[in-house]
């Protein structure tokens, strides 16, 4: 039985990083704290941008109708010339979704208003993070971590049996740990700030491209507020001035309009980019995520959705081998995640590159839902395919009926903590259960039916093939009828509880 300085997962930090996590351990019923050395939360815009696969996550979290509520479809982009002259072009792809991809396009939240969704459904789930608590000392041993926190939380020895650093780029965790942060500065700086302005519309971002690099600024407003994201690089040795006065002078410098007036400043910040990717993501109990194990510049928006992503991955690895499962199932997170990590830091290299030159129209390759683990060793796969996705990749969402005709999605039997199990046309075992996983069939004695063909169009499964979609919504498995003992095996591997089950490859009279 956990004392009260006795908790299995410490989190060291309360952004979008830790509070995934702690969100999925939450709903797994795993003890934890999570400790933020702020005193009060987070209050800039930063993160705004939310990609359409966060957004799916966000939905297996519970929180997206409310971040759909309080965002907004980003608005045209509309480009100031020198004369004065201007014109609109979308920021995005402009694509309507479809019974695989429901969510094609990125929503505009401030992070200080995603983070407040995310606070308010960790409330709902009876936690709470601790503000104002920092870590101080970090003990890794064989069986858990000892970790030293002060704070408002008083001075205190907690034991934990994991700990993860979710502390940001300059993460003390990663650094009293010594593990290497290689990369490059950019030799780019910039200034955002949120601000309350007046002479400018809403319905349009405001991009002044100014001739130079040093020149650019943009003013975006933010959804959800009456506030506005104010942009600008900075030349390599400029000290802006980030008071509504100075903001003021720069939007007049740069744009040459004197009735764009920043009335107050709630947030600013100037900083440089970096391109960085630690050399691990594990030291024993002690695991990074997020900007602590990885930061990029904010062209494309895929830092706040890529750490979203490492969170979501690594959390119920986490709970599987608390509640079990072999330890190293851990390994696999920084096996599937630090390669999209480095391929994130590519892209948004590349992206700013181009918005130097003033290109910022953003395509299906920052929206994150074509990333997966192909190359995984969690990734089974015994048949020959031709068509749809392999393990590995995301699972795509399709439309579906019960037999008496209740229409459903494979996103709704997908949500929650458990792994999902898929046949299709396969012949009917003696007893399949498991606790942790779901099972559906599609066929003769299922209790789906794909009504429209949306399901094979989107998955292309053969007739006797089993799919095995694991609790982060990616394929694990696909397996013929012939391998199902490499099936038993793989769930076994995970820490699925298999009971009663008759995993005899069948004879072909079975097959319907």
């Amino acid at each position: 039985m956990l004392m009260n300085n006795e908790t299995d997962v410490l989190i060291c930090g309360a952004g979008p990083t830790g509070l995934t996590l702690a969100l999925v351990l939450a709903q797994r019923g795993v003890s934890f704290r999570i400790i933020e050395k702020m005193e009060a939360p987070f209050h800039g815009s930063r993160g705004k941008g939310l990609q359409p696969r966060t957004l799916e996550i966000f939905e297996d979290l519970g929180i997206l109708e409310t971040i759909m509520a309080t965002g907004a479809p980003y608005p045209p982009q509309r480009e100031y010339q020198d004369d004065g002259s201007w014109h609109d072009s979308p920021t995005s792809e402009q694509r309507l979704p479809t019974p695989s991809e429901p969510y094609l396009t990125p929503w505009m939240v401030p992070q200080f208003l995603t983070e407040a969704a995310m606070r308010t459904r960790l409330g709902e789930l009876g936690h709470q993070v601790e503000f104002g608590c920092g870590l101080i000392g970090l003990e890794s041993q064989e069986q858990g971590v000892n970790a030293r926190i002060t704070g408002k939380c008083g001075e205190q020895v907690l034991r934990a049996r994991y700990a993860v650093a979710a502390d940001g780029g300059r993460s003390f965790v990663r650094n009293l740990l010594q593990i290497d942060f290689p990369g490059k500065t950019l030799g780019v700086r910039a200034v955002v700030a949120d601000v309350s302005l007046q002479g400018s519309s809403r319905d349009v971002w405001h991009r002044f491209s100014g001739g130079t690099q040093e020149r650019q600024i943009a003013l975006c407003p933010l959804a959800g507020t009456d506030l506005f994201q104010l942009q600008a690089a900075l030349a390599e040795d400029e000290e802006p001035d980030l008071s509504a006065e100075g903001l003021t002078s720069m939007v007049l410098e740069r744009t040459g309009r004197a009735d764009i007036p920043v009335v107050a400043v709630h947030w600013a910040s100037a900083f440089q980019m970096h391109a960085r990717l630690a050399q691990r993501y594990r030291v024993g109990r002690v695991l990074l995520a997020g900007d602590a194990a990885h930061v990029h510049p904010p062209t494309g928006g895929q830092g706040l959705n890529t750490s979203v992503q490492d969170a979501y991955n690594l959390a119920w690895k986490l709970a599987a081998v608390l509640a079990g499962a072999d330890e190293t199932l851990l390994d696999t997170y920084e096996e599937e995640r630090r390669p999209i990590a480095e391929s994130m830091l590519g892209l948004s290299t590349r992206l700013l590159e181009e918005a130097k030159r003033g290109e910022m129209r953003r395509g299906r390759e920052v929206q994150q839902l074509d990333l997966g683990y192909p190359g995984s060793s969690l990734a089974l796969e015994t048949s020959v395919r031709e068509h749809g996705p392999r393990a590995g990749d995301r699972a795509p969402d399709a439309p579906v009926a019960t037999l008496p005709g209740t229409p459903l999605r494979l996103f709704d039997l997908f949500r929650g903590t458990h792994w999902t199990l898929i046949g299709f046309h396969v012949p009917l075992l003696h007893s399949l259960e498991a606790k942790g996983m779901q099972v559906h069939l599609f066929g003769p004695g299922g209790n789906l039916v794909d009504c429209d063909g949306h399901f094979h169009d989107a998955y292309g499964l053969q007739r006797g093939e089993w799919m095995l979609v694991r609790p982060d919504g990616y394929i694990g498995a696909i397996v013929a009828a012939d391998h199902l003992e490499s099936l038993k095996d793989y769930l076994q591997r995970v820490g699925v509880s298999l009971r009663g089950v008759d995993l005899v490859a069948p004879r072909k009279s079975g097959f319907d």
